[in-house]
């Protein structure tokens, strides 16, 4: 993706999160629900959302909770 194709969708981001912003304050439920939409839709175009884009290898423990993961044990 091109740096100017990136800002583009950052752009469109920002947008949609602050007509999540107006739609919350005017109390409108249909327009924030179609904000939240476009949020994530320019989420998973930037990679934030979505399949992991990257393949290292390791695991991946996202929506996993602390306690079930390597990173939960404690040494006493």
């Amino acid at each position: 993706m091109s740096d100017t194709e990136r800002q583009r969708h950052v752009d469109a981001l920002m947008d949609a999160r602050r007509d999540v912003a107006a739609a919350k304050r005017a109390g409108d439920e249909e327009s924030e629900k179609a904000a939240r939409k476009r949020v994530h839709a320019a989420k998973v175009t930037l990679g934030e959302r979505g399949p992991v884009w990257w393949d290292d290898g390791a695991p991946d423990y996202t929506r996993k909770l602390l306690e079930n993961t390597p990173y939960g044990a404690v040494e006493e």
